[in-house]
């Protein structure tokens, strides 16, 4: 009995030691966070809390205690398991903000992009209308030098054809030469506008009885334009020169026998002026027809 009494007590105080070693180290640690920990503060961390801080001591039984609880274990890992925790939903919730950011980056990228390109849209199409607004600037300045011209010179005639009808001595008749001639002026008029014809009449003679023969020529070159080629009376004009003396290639006067008639076109740049715009313009001699 003694014998026994003597080896219980030895066995106790060996499974009393760990036991009371535990309690020490777990009192140790849980007293030695909140000194050390102290000096930290919340802006230290990422999840806005101290840091876990490592014991002070260790236990009796130094790195490790082969007769530690579940209990012990589960206090020393339950912070660490926490803070494993926040710091996963930290990083999501990071995670997520910078994919957000990303994304909003994104979208203001493309609009400014889109907007850039719209805006050379836009340049391109002004440089197009600039450049047709110029053409057309060009084209309306080039007219209206046409225009300046033309009215500067719309009392300028040139002549342009003539003809020579003659006449033997009493007769004021037109021969067939003499029409195929008149035709011949009559029919490169038709159509056209800013002309004159103009008929001068020479007879031979003296004084008035000249005058009044060289009139009755042209009259009868007047009347065949008039009523054969239906030229507008107010584009001829008409004159009777009597004897009036003429010079020759030679330069030297000379009187001729029985009559003559010459016929000259003239025109000025009023035909050119319809051609440059493009739309039929009335001549400068021409009458309104009354309404």
């Amino acid at each position: 009995m003694k014998n026994r009494l003597l080896f219980a007590l030895p066995l106790a105080a060996v499974l009393a030691f760990p036991a009371l070693a535990q309690t020490t180290t777990s009192t140790t640690d849980q007293s030695a966070p909140a000194a050390t920990a102290a000096p930290a503060t919340s802006t230290d961390a990422a999840t806005g809390k101290a840091p876990l801080a490592p014991p002070s001591r260790e236990g009796f039984w130094g790195h490790l205690n082969p007769f530690a609880r579940k209990s012990y274990v589960r206090r020393q890992t339950e912070p660490i398991r926490d803070r494993v925790n926040e710091l996963d939903e930290l990083t999501s919730g990071n995670t997520k903000a910078i994919k957000d950011t990303d994304a909003r980056a994104q979208a203001g990228i493309k609009l400014a992009s889109d907007k850039a390109d719209a805006a050379d849209q836009h340049a391109v199409d002004a440089g197009n209308k600039a450049t047709m607004a110029q053409q057309t600037a060009q084209q309306a300045t080039t007219r209206v030098q046409t225009v300046e011209t033309v009215v500067t010179n719309i009392d300028q005639y040139k002549a342009q054809n003539q003809a020579e009808i003659l006449f033997r001595p009493g007769q004021t008749a037109l021969s067939k030469t003499a029409k195929d001639a008149i035709d011949t002026m009559a029919d490169s008029v038709k159509g056209q506008h800013g002309y004159i014809i103009e008929v001068q009449g020479f007879s031979a003679g003296r004084g008035q009885v000249a005058i009044t023969s060289s009139q009755k020529m042209a009259e009868s070159v007047v009347r065949y334009l008039v009523l054969q080629h239906e030229i507008p009376v107010y584009r001829i004009y008409l004159v009777g020169m009597g004897n009036a003396p003429t010079a020759d290639e030679a330069t030297k006067t000379k009187r001729m026998s029985g009559g003559r008639v010459e016929i000259s076109l003239l025109k000025n740049d009023l035909e050119q002026l319809s051609a440059n715009t493009g739309a039929p313009v009335a001549s400068a001699d021409q009458p309104q027809q009354p309404k």
